[in-house]
């Protein structure tokens, strides 16, 4: 009785599913690494004893610091948090000021919001400058320069929000508030993570 032959397999398949395997690597490990290195830095960061150099503002006209997580970003004021195609262009130049919102020393709701995680199609410096924002607590401050003076916030609370929950782009209270929002988890837009914070 004859014997069929196995067809062996091609080498051409071999070496495009080869290639496809590392293609799928290497963009793994791209899409991870801004995450790995920024929270890699955080907890070595957190653990020396040596001190921490004080953070710089960018400018004085208006930007952000955040010296707990080593944030550090200018802010592109009156930014619609509806116009997609406007705040993501507002993003790849720092953290963006919810237009319509208060602004530093005006008594209301300075709404600030930013990326937790870099886009690797669109990778610029702020993409960022938000993805340690969950390792804030209550009590850490948070530093807001504006027209050449400088206005700091200790942060009172912390919550993950559904995308339309967007009562923290009003004004609550009699006292000026800070309010800082970004994607959460970092990298989705699955929820919104709000870290509030009023004047010191």
């Amino acid at each position: 009785m004859p014997t069929s032959k196995k067809p062996k397999p091609n080498k051409l398949f071999i070496a495009l599913g080869f290639t496809l395997f590392l293609f799928g690597g290497a963009l793994l490990l791209k899409l991870s690494w801004e995450p790995i290195k920024l929270e890699t830095r955080y907890a070595i960061s957190r653990k020396s004893d040596t001190p921490r150099p004080t953070l710089v503002p960018l400018n004085t006209d208006f930007s952000l610091v955040i010296e707990k997580i080593g944030a550090i970003a200018p802010i592109v004021q009156d930014v619609s948090p509806t116009n997609s195609g406007e705040y993501q262009r507002a993003l790849t130049r720092g953290v963006a000021h919810a237009k319509g919102t208060g602004l530093p020393g005006q008594g209301t709701n300075v709404f600030l919001f930013a990326h937790s995680s870099a886009n690797p199609l669109d990778a610029s410096r702020f993409n960022s400058v938000f993805y340690l924002v969950h390792h804030l607590e209550p009590g850490d401050e948070i530093q807001v320069w504006y027209q050449g003076q400088e206005y700091v916030y200790a942060v009172t609370e912390k919550k993950i929000v559904d995308p339309s929950n967007i009562q923290y782009l009003t004004t609550t209270g009699s006292t000026e508030t800070l309010t800082l929002m970004t994607c959460w988890p970092p990298g989705t837009t699955l929820k919104r993570l709000v870290v509030v914070a009023k004047p010191l």
